[in-house]
């Protein structure tokens, strides 16, 4: 829940900044680009950062819950192990995305 909670707050957060980029209102196109662009760069830093984080939280929840899988079954390592290493690559591919994205 707390997690749920976070990501919809940093959502939220992330709008608000992009919406503050799109609506500012200047006289002079060449500061209006530049604003444009330095909002830009600030709320992809921003998406990607947030991804990475959570990314972050995953893995490091993924390897836990297999070492503890591990020391309970150690006959079992071999498929923990090939399962944890797909769902590490699934987890990475989204950051991935993200960093595409921004």
């Amino acid at each position: 829940m707390k997690k749920a909670l976070l990501v919809s707050l940093l959502v939220i957060l992330t709008m608000g900044v992009a919406s503050v980029a799109f609506g500012q209102e200047t006289a002079d196109a060449k500061t209006a680009g530049l604003d444009f662009f330095i909002w830009t760069v600030i709320t992809s830093g921003s998406c990607i950062a947030i991804a990475a984080f959570g990314g972050a939280l995953s893995q490091s929840g993924a390897i836990k819950s297999a070492c503890e899988g591990i020391a309970r079954n150690p006959e079992a390592a071999g498929k923990i192990t090939v399962t944890m290493i797909i769902g590490l690559a699934l987890i990475e591919s989204l950051v991935i995305y993200a960093l595409v994205s921004a």
